[in-house]
C-alpha cells in the first residue's frame, strides 16, 4: 500500500476503534481520512474486503460481545448502551441478527439447545457457537467460581519496562500463511539491522478475539524490540509496548490451543483479581519458533489497570 494511503486508513481505523459507542457516520470516516467520500468507500472496501458500514457494525457487534462476556457484571441494557446502541432491544436484535444468538444465550452456553445461523457464518464464513468463547464451558453461575489456586499459579502481575519496536502487520488476520510471511519479513529486517535471530526479542500484538472475529479479519502485527539508534522505514512501523502492570501467563502447547489460555485470564483470573485490563491489545510474546519446534512456548501478557 502507498505510504500516505496506509496512514490516512490507520487513522481511520483508530477514530472508528476510539468510536465505536457513538454514531459514525460515512462523511465523518472520510473526513478523517482526507479522501472524498466517494473515493474513500471505493478505497476502504478495496483493502478491507468489506463496506465501511460492515466494518462499524461488525467491531461494534464483536466489543458488545466481549464484553458481555468479560464483564459480567454489566447489565445487557448496559452493555447496549456502552456498545453505541439506543435501547437493549435494538441491541438484542442485532447481536441475534449476526451471531445467530441472543445476549442471555452467549451469557449462559447451556441454555442454547439448537445452533443457529447468523451473519457472522452466512458472510464471513465463520463457525460461531457461545460455548467456544469460554474455557471448560464457564458459564455465568459458575463465572465466580474458578480454580483460584490454579488460576493463580498461572498468572503472575509483573511491572514491565516500556519498549520501542519495530512492526509489521499480517495482511490476512490470524491466517498461518500470512502472519509466516510478516514474521519472516519482519525476522530478516531484524537481522540486516543487526539484531541476530538467537538474540531478538519477538512479540505480537492481538486486537482481536478470534472466538467471536473471523480469523482472515483479526488485526495481528509482529514486532521486535529496537534500540533507540534503529531507523524504522516503510513497509515497516515505529511502535512502543508501554510500560506498566502486566497479567503474564506462561504456555507451552499445540498453537490451537492458545485461545484457551488467552481466554481464561479474562474469564478466570480477572474477575478477582483488583484489575481490569487497560486500553492495549494483548501481547504474545514468544519464546521458540513453532515452526521448528512443532510447538508454541509463550508468555501472553494483558496490561492491566486498578479497578
Amino acid at each position: 500500500m502507498n505510504k500516505e494511503y496506509k496512514k490516512r486508513i490507520d487513522r481511520v481505523i483508530q477514530y472508528i476503534e476510539s468510536n465505536l459507542n457513538k454514531k459514525i457516520s460515512l462523511s465523518d470516516v472520510a473526513n478523517v481520512s482526507n479522501f472524498s467520500v466517494y473515493h474513500f468507500h471505493r478505497i476502504f472496501t478495496g483493502i478491507f474486503g468489506e463496506t465501511v458500514n460492515d466494518y462499524i457494525v461488525r467491531r461494534r457487534l464483536e466489543r458488545a460481545v466481549n464484553l458481555l462476556i468479560f464483564k459480567t457484571y454489566l447489565s445487557v441494557t448496559q452493555v447496549a448502551l456502552d456498545s453505541g446502541f439506543s435501547s437493549s432491544a435494538n441491541f438484542s436484535k442485532a447481536i441475534k441478527l449476526h451471531f445467530g444468538f441472543s445476549p442471555s444465550e452467549i451469557r449462559n452456553p447451556e441454555k442454547v439447545k439448537d445452533s443457529k445461523i447468523g451473519k457472522i457464518s452466512s458472510k464471513y464464513g465463520k463457525d460461531f457457537h457461545p460455548s467456544d468463547l469460554y474455557p471448560a464451558r464457564i458459564t455465568n453461575q459458575v463465572m465466580n467460581k474458578p480454580n483460584a489456586e490454579d488460576i493463580n499459579m498461572k498468572v503472575e502481575v509483573k511491572e514491565l519496562a516500556g519498549q520501542r519496536v519495530c512492526t509489521l502487520a499480517s495482511q490476512c488476520g490470524y491466517e498461518p500463511e500470512a502472519i509466516y510471511e510478516a514474521w519472516d519479513k519482519l525476522i530478516d529486517w531484524a537481522s540486516n539491522n543487526g539484531i541476530k535471530q538467537d538474540e531478538q526479542k519477538r512479540f505480537a500484538f492481538a486486537f482481536d478475539n478470534p472466538t467471536v472475529t473471523p480469523v482472515d479479519k483479526c488485526r495481528y502485527t509482529a514486532s521486535v524490540v529496537i534500540g533507540e539508534d534503529v531507523q524504522v522505514k516503510p513497509p515497516f512501523s515505529l511502535s512502543e509496548i508501554p510500560k506498566g502492570k502486566y497479567a503474564v501467563r506462561y504456555f507451552k502447547g499445540n498453537p490451537e490451543e492458545t485461545i484457551k489460555a488467552q481466554l481464561s485470564i479474562y474469564s478466570d483470573w480477572l474477575p478477582n483479581s483488583g484489575f481490569e485490563p487497560d486500553d492495549f491489545p494483548m501481547l504474545e510474546y514468544y519464546l521458540n519458533d513453532a515452526r521448528i519446534d512443532g510447538y508454541v512456548e509463550m508468555e501472553i501478557h494483558v496490561k492491566l489497570k486498578e479497578v
